[in-house]
């Protein structure tokens, strides 16, 4: 029998020690029951999505984690060759060219749990390195892998959590429903209160603020908390408008409604008629609590979606008798712009294909960015769960796509050469979709954190506690990759 030295903190759930600690001692943390379950809850939901797909004829086939750099979204890990200085690798951030070609092979069936890697800033539910559950397959519409996808997460919720989930009872939902019912893409529908756009109602408003959003060409919208009037106090208000600031809200217009009608600090803007007409377009009562965003679309969306997920927590009105609530969300645009690329880029990947009655915006002199992709995200109690669109299967689109992006036909084939070369010897139509397992995981182990459902995960500064990665590495190394790290000493 070895002997064991006392453990820095007590191996039981609940334990009082700081996340840091848990994850330099993570091989410690791993004892208690409540990280034994969740790799348990794990292992079963990887166990019942590969015999779901065995059972449906996809053939499991491994793609490559030493690839080539191709600009296709966020930030690659690139891996430097000692064989041909100057030259890298990348980890791949989804096997998605490869299972294209795969579908070009003749595979038409192709499944993965496939590790992908992304060098992008981090949160509770991202990892720089994650596990996806993905599929490919050929000759099959949207609907039909939608179909085909909702039998397999019946599947995983009957064998990891003994749910019956009735696969008729997942709400589909354009992006743009979505967007202006809630406020994203990715709507927890367990909350009972929606956004509503209160822009007509208010254009005419003696309150500047409104009425200057609408004439700029913004939008005023609000949400009804229920009971939210008694709950918050002013200093609670203070606090919500303070945290979306982050959203680029420059406050936090509200109003308590009670059976004499509204109460607050710009009440006094709205007399009765024009207060009741308020209270009728925002679906309040009297006990609510409406909270308002005006200007920018985009920024009312993310600062009202942010409080109703906020309010629902708080006041505990997160519905619990129906605790899984998916939704597809389709109809997506093609393109969005990006803030922090000062461009536009594909909303899904470069490979997603337009809805045919949008191909002609691809051509010369329309404008793209009005063309919608045939994709489809699946959503989990207000988790992106899954993302998968039909693929461009014929050069001419693929070469217009790209071209939309600001690729010339010379960078596209620096980029994609190999791709492209594929399908002119023939692409079938082909769809597919990623599934996060760590998300899935953390979800029906009933954590609000992937690190808990991952045995040995990055912390939020993307570093990993224990073996104390990433490190320096010796002189002798970076000679033999032919590289120099200016300013920074080695290790000898």
């Amino acid at each position: 029998m070895a002997e064991a030295k006392t453990p820095v903190f007590d191996i039981e759930d609940g334990v009082n020690a700081g996340e840091e600690l848990k994850l330099q001692y993570r091989y410690l943390d791993l004892r208690r029951p409540e990280m034994q379950k969740n790799l348990r809850v794990r292992s079963k939901l990887m166990a019942s999505a590969t015999n779901f797909m065995d059972n449906n004829d996809f053939i499991n086939i491994e793609t490559p984690y030493l690839a080539k750099s191709t600009p296709e979204g966020a930030r690659d890990y690139l891996v430097p060759s000692r064989v041909y200085p100057g030259s890298f690798y990348a980890l791949p951030q989804s096997p998605q060219l490869f299972k294209q070609l795969l579908m070009g092979a003749g595979f038409d069936r192709y499944f993965q749990i496939a590790r992908c890697f992304r060098d992008e800033d981090l949160r509770g539910d991202r990892q720089p390195e994650f596990t996806q559950l993905d599929l490919e397959t050929s000759f099959m519409s949207a609907a039909e892998i939608q179909e085909l996808v909702g039998r397999w997460v019946k599947q995983i919720m009957k064998d990891v959590v003994d749910f019956d989930l009735d696969v008729n009872q997942i709400v589909t939902l354009t992006w743009q429903e979505s967007m202006d019912r809630f406020g994203t893409d990715k709507p927890d529908l367990r909350i009972p209160y929606e956004i509503k756009d209160l822009s007509e109602t208010v254009k005419d408003s003696a309150f500047g603020v409104f009425a200057n959003a609408v004439k700029d060409g913004g939008v005023v919208k609000a949400i009804a908390v229920p009971g939210g009037a008694d709950h918050y106090s002013r200093k609670d208000i203070d606090k919500m408008g303070q945290y979306i600031e982050r959203f680029g809200a420059k406050g936090l217009a509200w109003l308590k409604v009670t059976d004499e009608g509204l109460n607050g600090p710009i009440a006094k803007f709205f007399p009765e008629e024009a207060g009741q007409a308020l209270i009728a377009q925002a679906e309040a009562k009297p006990g609510d609590l409406l909270l308002f965003g005006a200007g920018r679309t985009d920024v009312v969306a993310a600062s009202l979606d942010a409080l109703r997920r906020q309010t629902a927590t708080d006041l505990d009105l997160v519905d619990q008798e129906n605790p899984w609530r998916f939704a597809w969300i389709v109809d997506w645009p093609l393109f969005e712009y990006s803030e922090d690329f000062d461009r536009w880029i594909a909303a899904h990947h470069p490979f997603t294909m337009p809805n045919e009655e949008d191909l002609h915006y691809l051509d010369e002199g329309e404008d793209p960015h009005q063309a919608h992709a045939q994709s489809y995200d699946l959503v989990l109690n207000g988790y992106e769960l899954g993302s998968g669109s039909i693929r461009i299967h014929r050069t001419d689109i693929q070469e217009k796509m790209l071209k939309a992006l600001g690729f010339t036909k010379e960078a596209a084939n620096e980029a994609f050469g190999f791709l492209l070369e594929g399908m002119e010897y023939g692409f079938p139509p082909m769809g597919g979709i990623a599934l996060g397992l760590d998300r899935l995981a953390m979800l029906l182990a009933g954590q609000e954190n992937i690190r808990e459902v991952i045995a040995f995960p990055k912390n939020s500064k993307a570093t990993e506690p224990m073996t104390e990665a990433p490190t320096r590495v010796a002189e002798t190394q970076l000679n033999e990759l032919g590289l120099e790290v200016p300013g920074i000493d080695t290790e000898k």
